[in-house]
C-alpha cells in the first residue's frame, strides 16, 4: 500500500446490493477516513440514488459506479465501470441479472436451510447476495460469515448455486458504451490471476491496490508489468461491505492521474 495519505476509495458497496451502508452512511464513512472521493460500486446493480456519473455531495466526490461479474473461457471475473450513464442496454442487462440473483438466492437460502436445520429471516430480493445470506446464517448459529463462505455457499460448496452472468466482452462492451473507465477490478482474487491481467489490454484501469490479506499472493511486479504494458490507469479501493471506508484507496498522486484522464474532473 501507499505510504502516502489515502483521499479516494473507488471500491465501495451498499444496500441496493450487498453492502451494509446507505449512500448517506456511505458519506459519513468517506468523512470518517478523510476522504474527497468515493466511488458506490454495487454488484450488477445500478443505484437508483445516484443520477449523474459523480457529483460533490456533503463536500465529497460521490461517482456513480458499477461492478460486473463476467465470464471468461477459463474463470469468472469482476469489472469496475466508473462514471456511469446508464444506457438502455446496460439497464437491461442489469434488470435480467437482477432477477437471476433473486431465483439463485432462493436456491441458496432453501439449501442452507435444509443442510442447516434452520429457518433464515431473509427474502431473496434484488440486489442480495451471499454476504446478505452469510450474515443471516451468522445471526441464527455459531458460524462466522467466513465460516459460512468456506463450508457452505464458497464456490463450489454443498450449498453454491452459479449465477447466469454475461461474457467478458458483453460485459466489456456494455461498460464501454456506458462508463468513462472500465478496470479489472481484484487480479489476485482470482484462480488464474495472470489470465486475469491479461484481459486489461482490452481495459481502460486495473485494481491496484486492494485490502488482500496477510499472506495473499500478490505478484506486484506482473501487475507493475501490466500497468505499463496496456497503459493502464492504476486505481484502488477497499471493496467494503461494511462502514469502514479507506482500508486501501488512492493517494493524492494517483486520484489525480484518475481524473485527468477521464471526463470526471468536469461538471
Amino acid at each position: 500500500m501507499p505510504d502516502e495519505p489515502l483521499i479516494a476509495d473507488l471500491h465501495t458497496h451498499t444496500t441496493n446490493s450487498d453492502g451494509e451502508m446507505t449512500i448517506d452512511d456511505v458519506l459519513t464513512a468517506a468523512k470518517s477516513a478523510n476522504l474527497n472521493a468515493v466511488a458506490v460500486t454495487d454488484h450488477d446493480r445500478l443505484h437508483p440514488g445516484l443520477d449523474t456519473p459523480w457529483e460533490y455531495r456533503k463536500g465529497v466526490r460521490l461517482i456513480h459506479g458499477i461492478e460486473l461479474r463476467v465470464e471468461t473461457p477459463t474463470q469468472r471475473v469482476d469489472l469496475l465501470g466508473y462514471g456511469v450513464e446508464p444506457t438502455m442496454e446496460l439497464e437491461r442487462e442489469t434488470e435480467r441479472l437482477q432477477a437471476d440473483r433473486i431465483q439463485r438466492g432462493r436456491e441458496i437460502i432453501d439449501n442452507l436451510e435444509r443442510e442447516l436445520g434452520v429457518e433464515l429471516d431473509i427474502d431473496a430480493e434484488a440486489g442480495l447476495g451471499r454476504p446478505n445470506i452469510a450474515r443471516a446464517v451468522a445471526d441464527v448459529t455459531d458460524l462466522s460469515v467466513n465460516d459460512v463462505f468456506d463450508q457452505y455457499i464458497g464456490d463450489g460448496g454443498p450449498c453454491f448455486v452459479a449465477r447466469d452472468v454475461p461474457s467478458f466482452e458483453t460485459g466489456r462492451r456494455l461498460l464501454d458504451d456506458a462508463c468513462a473507465v472500465v478496470g479489472l477490478a481484484h487480479p489476485f482474487r482470482y484462480d488464474d490471476p495472470h489470465a486475469a491481467l491479461e484481459l486489461c489490454e482490452q481495459l481502460d484501469a486495473v485494481e491496484r491496490w486492494y485490502p488482500y490479506g496477510e499472506g495473499a499472493d500478490v505478484d506486484t511486479e506482473r501487475l507493475e508489468t501490466a500497468i505499463t504494458e496496456f497503459d493502464l490507469l492504476p486505481t484502488g479501493g477497499s471493496d467494503a461491505h461494511d462502514h469502514t471506508l479507506g482500508v486501501a484507496g488512492m493517494t493524492p498522486a494517483a486520484y489525480d492521474r484518475f481524473l485527468a484522464a477521464t471526463e470526471l474532473s468536469h461538471p
